[in-house]
Order: structure tokens, then sequence, then C-alpha cells
């Protein structure tokens, strides 16, 4: 067994972050800036804190110069031969899901293979994405749906898909069960793949019926603060229209006042202790039925602790509920996590 068998997936991914930041010289001030993430996002990468998305991943690779296939591989030992026995696949857990790349340790990043096993509504994200070379999907296993310029393609078990990748495209699992598919990508340009932010697997399809929590003071703006803030604003949303609303008290500083707030602290990694943590589920307990949280600032360890939680949360500089809602079903609402503090 090689020395990339042994390492554990996360400290992979976390090691390969690290020794490459500082080959090329970058402190995780500078890092943050090229890539646009947060320095205790960074932080908590790099010390196996936190699983990074591959949305995450893109943009490291991105700032790093380097295909994202090489967080996967241990050392840049450019083999010519690269045989993958089925049980010794090298697995990499992306939230619920795993990646698999089949191609560890060959020589180029012309051929990207990637074995994708997507939870239902997990899919490449609210974007449509642009790269050049080509691509090709098979479903193995489920069923998903491609999204190529105005063109829809369902496919299922035995389908296959090749394009040209600058065609503007995206993929979801819109199933209520467990897709694989074989995902290659080509691209023209080596560094090109790195550039596009190809595949979020966090993502959650928007479903027909669901329910955002906004932070909220008075029921009508977002507020900036997400652990004083006294209420949460819970829309339910029906076929792309709210249809309800509902004020719900929040836990916050003032019920925490006895304890030091960790969020209150600007120091690195401040709130993703356990401590920490377990204020924020009690936070969140009244909205755990809600897929989306938007708030107008909050702390790393918040914004951490709600994904755990399988709520998305979104930082947004719009003030108006309605309208951060209405932006956030038409994909147009950015999460603005440079504001995490």
């Amino acid at each position: 067994m090689n020395e990339s068998e042994e390492i554990q997936p996360g400290e992979l991914v976390a090691r390969r972050v690290r020794e490459l930041r500082r080959e090329r010289g970058f402190s995780l001030r500078v890092l943050s800036e090229i890539s646009g993430l947060n320095v205790n996002t960074l932080s908590l990468i790099e010390n196996s804190k936190t699983s990074p998305s591959v949305s995450t991943l893109t943009q490291l690779a991105s700032a790093l110069k380097v295909p994202i296939s090489t967080f996967f591989t241990s050392d840049e030992v450019g083999q010519q031969i690269v045989f993958t026995r089925a049980d010794e696949q090298p697995e990499n857990g992306i939230g619920n899901n795993q990646m698999v790349n089949l191609a560890r340790d060959l020589a180029g990043n012309d051929f990207q293979p990637f074995v994708v096993t997507l939870q239902p509504g997990m899919g490449s994200g609210d974007k449509l994405i642009v790269h050049t070379g080509h691509e090709f999907v098979y479903c193995l296993k489920g069923s998903l749906q491609y999204r190529i310029e105005s063109d829809e393609y369902q496919l299922i078990e035995g389908d296959s898909l090749v394009f040209e990748a600058h065609l503007a495209h995206c993929w979801v699992n819109n199933s209520n069960e467990i897709t694989r598919i074989l995902l290659i990508m080509c691209p023209d340009d080596e560094r090109e793949e790195v550039r596009s932010r190809h595949v979020s697997l966090n993502y959650k399809a928007k479903e027909k019926t669901m329910k955002i929590a906004a932070i909220t003071e008075d029921g009508k703006t977002i507020s900036q603060h997400f652990g004083r803030a006294p209420y949460y604003l819970v829309l339910t949303i029906e076929d792309g229209k709210i249809v309800n609303r509902e004020m719900r008290e929040k836990m916050g500083h003032t019920h925490f006042a006895a304890e030091s707030h960790a969020e209150e602290s600007h120091s690195a990694g401040h709130g993703t202790d356990a401590v920490s943590h377990n204020k924020h589920v009690s936070m969140a307990e009244v909205i755990s039925d809600c897929e989306v949280l938007l708030c107008g600032g909050m702390g790393m360890g918040a914004y951490e602790s709600m994904r755990l939680l399988k709520i998305q949360p979104i930082v947004t500089d719009l003030f108006d509920i309605d309208a951060a809602v209405q932006a956030y079903l038409n994909d147009k609402l950015i999460d603005h996590t440079e504001k995490l503090h």
C-alpha cells in the first residue's frame, strides 16, 4: 500500500491545499484574496475540520492554477499508466456524495475521468457552466437531467451525452434515487478546467414546495446580525410563489448572555468550536424544516454550522426579504461569503 492509499480523503485534500499554497509562497490571507474564500474557511479546510464542496475546490484550483484533480492526488508522480482496481477506488466525500478520480497520478491534465455518486436533488449548481474542450457523461445508475443551452436531456441507465463544453450547461439528479455517473472532462487548455466553476455537489435543486427562512427584526428586511436578530421570517414557496409567511422567535446572543459568545471574537477560527456549534444548533432548531437561510451577516462558525445542519446559508447584500427570495428563485442571488467574519 502506498502513501496516498494510507491517507484519508479529507486529510489528503487538506494536505494538498496546504502544500500548494506554501509552494507558491501564499499566506492564508493572500490565498483568500485571490480565491474569494474566507480566511477562516481556508484554515478549516487545511486543518481537516471541514469538507469543502467541489465548488470551493474549483475556486481554490483556479487561485492555485492547478486542475481540480490535483487535490485528489498525493504526489505529482506523473504516471503513464494508471490501473485502478474496483475495490481500491480513491473515493472522496463531497458532502453526502462521493467523487472518484479514476486518473489519479496520471501525467498531464487533458483527460479527467470521475465517477460521481449523487444523492437526490444534488447537481452542478445554480449557474450554467462553460469551458473549452469536450464533456462526456454516461449514466451508470439512476437518472440525471442535463441542460445544454435551451435543450434538456433526461438520462437513464445506459444513456450518454458528449458535447462541446463551450455550450452553457448544468445538471441535476432530479429523481428520488441515488444516481451514479461517469463524467469525463477533456479541456483544450489544461488550465481551463480549473477556471470553470464546474461542479458543486452540495447544491440542492429547488423543489416545487420548500421553505426559506430570513433573519429579521421587523419581518420585512433582512438583519445584518445573525446572532442578535430576534426572529426568523419563514416563507413557504410553492411553484415559485410565496404562499405563506410565519414569524418565529429565535434564540440569540441574549439567551447566552452568561457565556462568552464565540461569534463576537474576530480571532481566526472563532465560532467554530463545539460549544459555539451547539449554540448555533439551538438557534436553528425552529427552522429545521427550512432548506435555505437568508442573512445579511454572520460568523464563519454559524455559516459552517448551518451547512452541517443541511440548511443552505446565503449572505446577501439585499435588504428586502421579498426581493432576496425572488432573486434566489430566479438563480440570481449571490452568496457574499467575503462578508463572513
